[in-house]
C-alpha cells in the first residue's frame, strides 16, 4: 500500500476493510468475534474497538503465517463448541449469503473457493466434484495444476475443535518458516475426514493490495450500494454521483439529488428528501425532511420530521424540533431549536470561545432575523424574536423581541466628497 497506515485500516465505504470483514461476519450473529491483531496493532483494535466494541483481540506478536494467526484466536475460543469462520481483514466483499453457506456444509472442513478469470499466483484447489484432495500453492504446482482456475480464497469453516486439532499439526518445514492454514487440509484427509469446497463469484474474494485495488474495490462497494439502495425503494437522479458509507441506511421513498456523499453513520427516514450538493455524516433525519442543495449535515446532527435546511447551511451536534425552517447561509453547533422555529440567513451560533464549546437554546416558534449572532451560552424563549443584524448576548425571554445593533448614523453629501477624493488619489497614482 506504500503506507503508514496497517492495511486494514485503509477505508472503503468510509469504514476500515477490516470492517467490511466484521460486517459480513455479524450477519450470521455469531457467538463471538476475535480479531488477531499483528502489525500496527494497538491501531488496529482500537479502529475495532468503535466498529464492534464486543469484538474481541488477539495479539500476535510475531508474524508467523496465517496458521499460527489462527492459533492466537483459538487461545480465546477453547472452550466454544461450534463452527469457526476464519476470515481475512483485506477481503470485504464476501456476502453473508456465502458465509451461510460454509456454515451449512456438512463437510468437516469447507474452502472457499472461486473460479478466476486468471489465476495467476493464487494457490489452486484439487477437487472432485466438490470434495477437496488438496490446495496447491502457485510455486508448488505442477504444469497441469497450474492450468486450474478453481482458486483458494483462504476463508475457511471447521468446527472449533477439530481446528484447533489441526492447526496444532501444522508445521513450518518450508522456505518462508511458516505455518499455512492451507496445510489443514492435508491434515484432515490424513485423518479420513472430508474436506469440501463451496464457491462463489470472483468479486466476492477481492483482497487488497494495492492503492489501485483499493480504488476499483470502492468503485465495486459503491455500486453495489446503489443497486441495493434502488431495490429498497430509493429514488436516485443520478445514481453514479451519489456516494455512500458501510452503514447508511435510507427508508422507503427518499429522494436523492445528484452528488451527495454519506459519511459514516446517516439515517434517513422514509419520505425525506436530500437535494444536490450536500455532505452529511453521523446524523439522523426523520420523515418529511427537506435537506438542500448545498446543505452539511454533521455528527449529532438530528432533525424531526418536516425540518428544512436549505443551501449553504450547517448543522453540528444540534437538535432540530418538528418543522423548524433554516433556509440559507447559516451556522447552527451545540443548539437546541424548538418546533416551527424560522432561522433566518445569515445566522451563527457562536459556540467557541477558543476553549470550551457552550450551547444555544432556542425555543418553539421564534423567528431569528438574518444575520443574528447567537453568542452562546445563550437562550432565546418562545415566541421570541431577534431584529436583523443583532449580536445576541443574553438570555431573551419569551415572547420578546431582542435588538442588539449600533443606532444608524446618516452623513448628508459625505460620500460624494470622499469618492471625490479618493478618484483623486487613484488618478494622483497613475
Amino acid at each position: 500500500m506504500n503506507s503508514d497506515l496497517p492495511k486494514v485500516l485503509h477505508q472503503i465505504g468510509g469504514a476500515p476493510l477490516v470492517a467490511h470483514a466484521l460486517a459480513a461476519g455479524q450477519r450470521l450473529a455469531p457467538e463471538k468475534s476475535v480479531v488477531v491483531v499483528g502489525h500496527g496493532a494497538e491501531a488496529v483494535a482500537k479502529a475495532v474497538g468503535k466498529f464492534d466494541p464486543e469484538a474481541e483481540i488477539a495479539y500476535q506478536p510475531e508474524q508467523l503465517g496465517t496458521g499460527h494467526a489462527v492459533a492466537q484466536a483459538l487461545l480465546q475460543i477453547s472452550s466454544f463448541e461450534g463452527k469457526v469462520l476464519v476470515l481475512y481483514g483485506d477481503t470485504p466483499f464476501i456476502r453473508p449469503e456465502t458465509l451461510e453457506a460454509l456454515v451449512k456444509s456438512t463437510a468437516d472442513v469447507v474452502v472457499l473457493g472461486f473460479e478466476a478469470a486468471d489465476p495467476g499466483r493464487y494457490g489452486r484447489l484439487v477437487v472432485e466434484g466438490d470434495r477437496l484432495e488438496k490446495i496447491v500453492e502457485f510455486k508448488d504446482a505442477s504444469e497441469e495444476e497450474r492450468a486450474i482456475t478453481l482458486c483458494n480464497s483462504g476463508v475457511i469453516c471447521c468446527d472449533a475443535s477439530l481446528l484447533a486439532l489441526l492447526v496444532r499439526e501444522l508445521k513450518n518445514d518450508n522456505a518462508a518458516g511458516e505455518y499455512y492454514l492451507t496445510d489443514i487440509i492435508e491434515g484432515a484427509r490424513s485423518k479420513g475426514l472430508v474436506a469440501e469446497v463451496v464457491r462463489c463469484p470472483e468479486e466476492e474474494t477481492l483482497g487488497i493490495n494495492t492503492r489501485a485495488e483499493l480504488a476499483r474495490a470502492e468503485a465495486l462497494f459503491q455500486t453495489r450500494a446503489r443497486a441495493e439502495a434502488l431495490e429498497n425503494g430509493v429514488s436516485m437522479v443520478d445514481p453514479e454521483t451519489v456516494y455512500f458509507a458501510l452503514d447508511t441506511w435510507l427508508g422507503r421513498d427518499v429522494t436523492v439529488g445528484p452528488n451527495v456523499v454519506f459519511g459514516p453513520g446517516v439515517t434517513v427516514e422514509s419520505g425525506a428528501s436530500i437535494e444536490a450538493f450536500c455532505h452529511l455524516e453521523g446524523c439522523h433525519i426523520s420523515r418529511g425532511a427537506t435537506i438542500g442543495p448545498f446543505a452539511r449535515l454533521r455528527p449529532g446532527a438530528e432533525l424531526a420530521e418536516d425540518v428544512h435546511i436549505g443551501n449553504f447551511v450547517e448543522v453540528k451536534n444540534s437538535l432540530l424540533a418538528e418543522g423548524v425552517k433554516v433556509g440559507h447561509l447559516t451556522y447552527l453547533g451545540d443548539t437546541n431549536v424548538g418546533e416551527h422555529t424560522n432561522i433566518g440567513a445569515g445566522t451563527i451560533t457562536c459556540n467557541y470561545d477558543g476553549v470550551f464549546k457552550h450551547r444555544t437554546t432556542i425555543g418553539a416558534n421564534v423567528f431569528i432575523g438574518s444575520d443574528t449572532m447567537l453568542v452562546a451560552p445563550v437562550t432565546v424563549g418562545d415566541g421570541a424574536l431577534t431584529g436583523s443584524g443583532s449580536t445576541i448576548t443574553e438570555d431573551v425571554p419569551a415572547g420578546a423581541v431582542a435588538l442588539a445593533r449600533a443606532k444608524q448614523v446618516n452623513k448628508p453629501g459625505l460620500a460624494v466628497k470622499l469618492f471625490e477624493m479618493l478618484r483623486a488619489k487613484k488618478a494622483a497614482l497613475k
